[in-house]
Parts: C-alpha cells; sequence; structure tokens
C-alpha cells in the first residue's frame, strides 16, 4: 500500500512475525516508468520504495506501467536489487494512474496487460498479478482467462469491481469461482502439476479470518492489506490483536517512528508516520488526546518524546 507498507513498516512487521508463520511481504506500489525514465534524483527517491530487508524474504516488488519496454526494464533492476517476484498492479483505481493505461485501466485493454506480463517474466523472476474482478461489471469470465493464458505464478482477485471501489463488501463467491475458472484453464482433468495460484483478497480482518475465506473458497492464498494497520503482530501467534495492550500498542509505534527515522528520513516526510497514529492510538481512555497531540508534532523525535512519557 502507497506510503504504508514501506521499508520501515515492512520491517517492523518482519520483526514482530512469527517464523512459521507463512508469509509474502509485497513493497509499497511503483512505478516502473519512474524507475526507467526518472533523473537521477527522482530515481534514488523511488528506490527507497524497494528497500528491503533479508528478514522480509519472501518479499515482491509490486510495479506499475502501460509500457511493456519499461516493464520488462525495471523488472530486470528488481531481479538485480534480489526481489524474489514481481508483482503487477492492475487494480488500482487512482484516476491519474488510470490515466495513463495503468492499474485498473488494464482490465480494459487485456493485449496490453498480456504484454507487460510477458515483459517481466523476462526477469527470470516469477511473476504475479493484482487485479479485481472487472471494471464497471464482473468480467471475471473472461478476464481472468486473458491472465491465466501468460502463466502467471499467482493472480490476486481484490473481490470487488474498479467500479465500487472498496464502498461494498468484498464478493468472495467471485474468488472461489477464480478457482473454478483457473482449474477449467489449466487444470481441465485435474492432474496438472503446476498451476497459477489464486489469491482472494478484499475485507480480511485476521489471519483466522484468511483461513475461514481460503477453505470456504479453495484458494490458495490470501491477501491483508488494512489489516495490517498498527498490527505488526498479525503474521505472529501472540494474542490476538483486539487483545495487545495499550502500552504494547505505544511501543511498537515508537520502533515503528525509528525505523523510519533510520530507513525513510531522508525521502520521505514525517507527515507519512502520522497516517498510522490512529491505527496504533485507539481503544482506550484518554487515546484520543494522545492522538491529537501526536498530530501536532513535526518531527520524530517530538512524537518519541510524547510516547515515552506516557509509558
Amino acid at each position: 500500500m502507497e506510503d504504508v507498507t514501506d521499508a520501515a513498516f515492512r520491517a517492523l512487521i518482519a520483526r514482530y512475525s512469527s517464523p512459521d508463520v507463512p508469509r509474502v511481504m509485497f513493497s509499497e506500489f511503483t512505478s516502473a516508468d519512474g524507475l526507467v525514465l526518472a533523473p537521477e534524483d527522482g530515481k534514488t527517491k523511488l528506490l527507497e520504495k524497494l528497500l528491503y530487508s533479508e528478514a522480509e524474504r519472501p518479499i515482491v516488488a509490486q510495479l506499475f506501467t502501460a509500457v511493456p519496454e519499461r516493464m520488462e526494464a525495471a523488472a530486470r533492476l528488481v531481479a538485480e536489487l534480489g526481489f524474489d517476484g514481481i508483482d503487477i498492479n492492475m487494480g488500482c483505481p487512482d484516476r491519474a494512474v488510470e490515466k495513463s493505461g495503468c492499474g485498473a485501466a488494464l482490465i480494459k485493454n487485456p493485449s496490453l496487460a498480456r504484454e507487460l506480463i510477458r515483459a517481466a517474466k523476462k526477469s527470470d523472476l516469477p511473476v504475479s498479478v493484482k487485479t479485481r474482478i472487472g471494471y464497471n461489471t464482473d468480467q471475471l469470465d473472461s478476464w481472468l482467462p486473458e491472465l491465466l493464458a501468460e502463466k502467471p505464478a499467482a493472480v490476486t482477485i481484490h473481490a470487488r469491481t474498479r467500479k465500487e471501489m472498496s464502498d461494498v463488501p468484498a464478493r468472495w463467491d467471485t474468488v472461489a469461482r477464480a478457482v473454478k475458472i483457473r482449474d477449467a484453464v489449466q487444470n481441465p482433468r485435474g492432474d496438472a502439476s503446476w498451476v497459477t495460484l489464486v489469491v482472494g483478497n478484499g475485507d480480511v480482518k485476521d489471519i483466522a479470518d484468511a483461513r475461514v475465506k481460503a477453505s470456504e473458497t479453495k484458494c490458495d492464498g490470501v491477501m491483508l492489506g488494512r489489516a495490517i494497520y498498527g498490527n505488526p503482530w498479525l503474521f505472529s501467534h501472540s494474542q490476538e490483536y483486539e487483545n495487545v495492550s495499550s502500552e504494547q500498542k505505544i511501543r511498537a509505534l515508537a520502533e515503528h517512528l525509528a525505523l523510519f527515522d533510520e530507513l525513510m528520513s531522508d525521502v520521505s516526510n514525517y507527515a507519512t508516520m502520522k497516517k498510522h497514529f490512529k491505527a496504533y492510538i485507539s481503544g482506550w481512555d484518554g487515546a484520543k488526546e494522545l492522538r491529537i497531540r501526536l498530530m501536532e508534532t513535526e518531527t520524530v523525535s517530538e512524537a518519541q518524546t510524547i510516547l515515552h512519557a506516557t509509558l
């Protein structure tokens, strides 16, 4: 997620994760056009989105572009940086992204979408796609087979159309349908040794909910997005998030701020961190007042002083 799952937050999640809880991490949404065409200072800033630590593996770089040649060049760069895979975003509904033919706009251009997958594959890394069930209407029956024809390693299905944004509940029956479409296209006899993995996405609350949805739909995995806000415990065996104490939340935010200062302060505005404050600082008496004070800070140091005085 843009300006959320950056290097600092992913490092924190990795620190809190249990090694036996299987998960794959994805970088922030990163412009392949910028990685290829930006002047050196702009390219340097974009590369900061692709910082990662060994603790995050397996780590996948998510890219977007509407130009296959730029996808190929950016994918080769990602391979040189040591990533474990490439994910192509074909579901983002942002109008500026769509205006350049990227994100969800690719649902209306299957031939270009397939070209982009082929271009990314030239990196020799596994290539996956994150998309939606359709643009204005459910087009899964025609859209998904186009992607499957290129044999991506995985397709993540956000179970809404582009038109629906996140304004309606995710329809997980469409994820179950995606699995059936995959099987009909790639494994009609039920004996294939390899098929594209189908990953479901949308309104997943936690790991327990993810396991239920995977079982019900027969999908191969589940992607969690908003559930990670303020919750670095998501991939751990610790107590459920709602039972984590206010002190634990404050200490986790302090750790997050320290990692941001170490990894991101030269390239990202401190205001980026404020997106996280409500997720961490809520759910107890006095949380609102503490959050207001934090929102008034201008530096990591100011925020740390307030947090440590609270403990």
